[in-house]
């Protein structure tokens, strides 16, 4: 329902689904699950038995399906097309140089522009793990343009940005000093777990932040 313009933000928000934790873990988890995990797995799965082709064009089809699968469920298309364009440049990439180690370190690199990207939203007031958040709850275009988001989630990117460069220079040493194997296993280690942590956190802290009353005060 379209409430009339001088509708108070607070008493609006009464229009909006209980924020249980039901309802964020079944919109958010399996997305997230499958990004996180079953690409790096279907990759090194199929690099061990067929070699780096084979891993390369398995884990890109893997990530491109998810993306086909997220546009037909209305995702932000923009989002998910440039997570699309990676994969396959990425792709393209690691099967020209034939090296497996230029393949794995583009996505260090990603994570750190990643790092910078959280860092510009900030500044730009437009914080991306408020746009993230979206895909895990319905927050309406009013909401998100108000201060409480943006401060709230300006505080989550600044976070996400401290863990992707952390991880970042973790793995390329791994990277640059081990081999393949303990590569994956360090993405996987400080992949999924740490981000399952972090994503419980940002859940936990926006419902604190948005139902203890300081989204009164800061309108």
């Amino acid at each position: 329902m379209v409430q009339p313009a001088g509708t108070p933000l607070a008493a609006r928000l009464t229009e909006l689904p209980e924020p249980s934790w039901r309802l964020l873990l079944g919109r958010g988890l399996p997305q997230f699950a499958f990004e996180a995990v079953v690409p790096v797995a279907v990759f090194y799965g199929a690099w061990s038995e067929f070699g780096l082709a084979a891993g390369v064009v398995a884990s890109t089809a893997c990530s491109l399906l998810l993306a086909a699968i997220l546009v037909r469920r209305g995702r932000d298309v923009g989002l998910v097309a440039a997570g699309a364009l990676f994969v396959v440049i990425q792709a393209l990439i690691g099967l020209a140089s034939g090296s497996t180690t230029v393949y794995l370190a583009q996505p260090v690199l990603f994570s750190g522009l990643w790092g910078v990207a959280y860092l510009g939203s900030v500044l730009v007031r437009r914080p991306l793990v408020g746009t993230f958040a979206c895909a895990w709850y319905p927050f309406p275009d009013w909401f998100r343009a108000s201060r409480p988001f943006i401060r709230e989630f300006s505080l989550q990117s600044l976070v996400w940005s401290a863990y992707c460069f952390a991880r970042g220079g973790l793995r390329l040493a791994i990277l640059l000093h081990g081999n393949v194997g303990a590569f994956v296993a360090v993405s996987l280690i400080t992949g999924s777990p740490v981000l399952v942590a972090l994503v419980a956190w940002g859940i936990w802290h926006a419902r604190r932040a948005f139902g203890s009353g300081s989204f009164e005060r800061g309108l």
